[in-house]
């Protein structure tokens, strides 16, 4: 049986959204893409939704090939980034990343804000360069990777509120791993991260 099929995903239409974001993950995030085959099969399609919205969001910002302004990247990203959550608030998008999301937001009532959290986070990789102290990139950070932890604790379960503070460190350690690692890549980019 397939993943869509484990996971109970039946409507062509939900499961192209799902596809679509599995594909979103394979091309743009091999080593987070391998991890979610370690995964029971029922919960990667629900894993990939969530992997979609995010790097949907980034790729409008952060893609070096393309050629908007900063200000078309920032408006491109309200645009979608609204019409995301006007959808997680009516439970229904044309949007085919959107779609997927919804019905996992929906499946595993996961906080809206976590999302509002995370856009905002992608917006201030519009303006900001770089963080005076590490209170102010923790702003950055938790929308960015602390609200991906808590995102996955409903999916990956069990459910318990004790899951949540770890799940919240374990995205913030992985973010500020990040910010090591790609350093130059940041420095090509104009940014910053680390105080």
């Amino acid at each position: 049986m397939d993943e869509l099929s484990s996971a109970g995903i039946t409507d062509p239409l939900l499961r192209q959204s799902y596809e679509e974001c599995k594909r979103l993950n394979s091309l743009h995030g091999k080593t987070y893409y391998l991890a979610t085959l370690l995964l029971p099969r029922e919960k990667r399609p629900f894993v990939h939704a969530l992997y979609g919205f995010a790097r949907y969001a980034d790729e409008i910002v952060d893609d070096l090939a393309s050629d908007l302004t900063i200000q078309e990247k920032s408006d491109l990203l309200s645009r979608w980034g609204d019409q995301v959550l006007q959808g997680l608030a009516t439970g229904n998008s044309n949007d085919v990343v959107g779609r997927a999301l919804i019905d996992t937001v929906s499946r595993f009532k996961i906080p809206h804000e976590h999302f509002v959290a995370f856009l905002h986070s992608m917006k201030m990789d519009l303006s900001v360069t770089s963080y005076a102290n590490y209170e102010a990139l923790m702003e950055y950070v938790y929308g960015s990777a602390a609200v991906i932890g808590l995102e996955m604790v409903p999916i990956l379960g069990p459910l318990s509120d004790e899951a949540y503070e770890p799940a919240e460190k374990l995205g913030i350690a992985f973010q500020l791993a990040n910010f090591i690692r790609d350093v130059s890549e940041d420095l090509d980019r104009g940014r910053v991260y680390l105080p």
